[in-house]
C-alpha cells in the first residue's frame, strides 16, 4: 500500500474539490429500479502494489451490477514513470474524498459508492464492502445515451424532497495496456479496464426529473461514458454508462 507523500499532499489540497454542494440523503423509495454500484481505484502504473488492484477490478468489471473504474493519480509521476493516464483532476478527486471522509490517501485505494474506502487489492475487504454497500445504496432512475458527439443524459427522483446533488460526465476506456520502462513497474506490460480519461460537472440534480444535452469535448476520448450523480458528502444518487463501442486502445 503507497501512501501520498507530504508534499503531494499540500499540492493536492489547492487543486479544484469535485464534490459539491451538500445533500441530505435518505434511502431511495423500495420500489425504485437497482442501478449499478460505483467502484473507484485510486492506482498508478508508477505504485508497485497496484497491480494486483488493477487485476481485481478488470475482474470486477464483468460484472453488470457495478461499474468498477480506474482513476490514475498523478503524484507517482516523479518517481522514475509518469502515467499516460494520470491527470491532476483524479488526484483531487481522491483527496475530496479523503477530505470528506475522512480517509487516509493511498495507492491502490477502491473507493465504494463514494463512502467506504479499503485497498484495492484485499480480494475479502473489497468483497465484503461491495456487499455492505448493495443495502445502503440510493436510487434514481438514471440513462445515458450517445449519438456520435452528443451525448443525452436524463435522471429522475429519487423519493425524497431533501436530495441534491452533482451530475458528472467521464468518459473511459474499456480496455487498455502498457509497456511499463520505469519505475516500480519497470519490465512489466500491465493490462487495464475501465480507464478514466475525464470528467466534469455537466449540471445539478434538485430531486426533480432532469434531462442534459451534452457535447462530448476532445479530451473525452474513451470509448464509453457515464453519468455519475453525487452528492458533497459522497453520497452517489444515480449510475448509468453507455456500452463500448470498440475493443479498446493499447497504448
Amino acid at each position: 500500500m503507497q501512501r501520498l507523500t507530504r508534499q503531494a499532499s499540500r499540492s493536492v489540497l489547492a487543486a479544484a474539490i469535485l464534490l459539491l454542494l451538500p445533500g441530505s440523503p435518505a434511502l431511495a423509495d423500495a420500489g425504485a429500479p437497482p442501478r449499478p454500484l460505483l467502484l473507484e481505484l485510486f492506482t498508478s502504473q508508477g505504485c508497485s502494489s497496484c497491480p494486483p488492484a488493477d487485476a481485481l477490478l478488470r475482474e470486477l468489471s464483468t460484472r453488470d451490477d457495478l461499474l468498477p473504474l480506474e482513476f490514475h493519480v498523478d503524484y507517482w509521476d516523479n518517481l522514475g514513470w509518469v502515467d499516460p493516464f494520470s491527470a491532476a483532476a483524479f488526484t483531487a478527486r481522491q483527496q475530496a474524498y479523503a477530505s470528506a471522509r475522512d480517509f487516509e490517501v493511498y495507492t491502490p485505494q477502491l473507493v465504494v459508492e463514494g463512502k467506504s474506502a479499503v485497498i484495492g487489492s484485499n480480494r475479502g475487504d473489497v468483497f465484503a464492502t461491495i456487499a455492505s454497500a448493495r443495502h445502503e445504496a440510493r436510487s434514481a432512475a438514471s440513462s445515458i445515451r450517445r449519438n456520435g458527439k452528443e451525448v443525452s443524459l436524463g435522471i429522475d427522483t429519487a423519493g425524497t424532497a431533501s436530495a441534491s446533488a452533482d451530475v458528472y460526465l467521464l468518459s473511459f476506456d474499456s480496455t487498455d495496456s502498457t509497456s511499463i520502462r520505469g519505475g516500480e513497474n519497470a519490465g512489466r506490460n500491465l493490462l487495464y479496464a475501465n480507464v478514466v480519461r475525464s470528467i466534469r460537472k455537466v449540471g445539478e440534480w434538485r430531486n426533480q426529473p432532469l434531462k442534459l444535452t451534452e457535447q462530448l469535448r476532445p479530451d473525452e476520448s474513451g470509448d464509453r461514458l457515464a453519468l455519475v450523480v453525487q452528492d458533497r458528502g459522497g453520497t452517489v444518487w444515480a449510475v448509468a454508462s453507455t456500452p463500448a463501442a470498440a475493443a479498446g486502445i493499447d497504448r
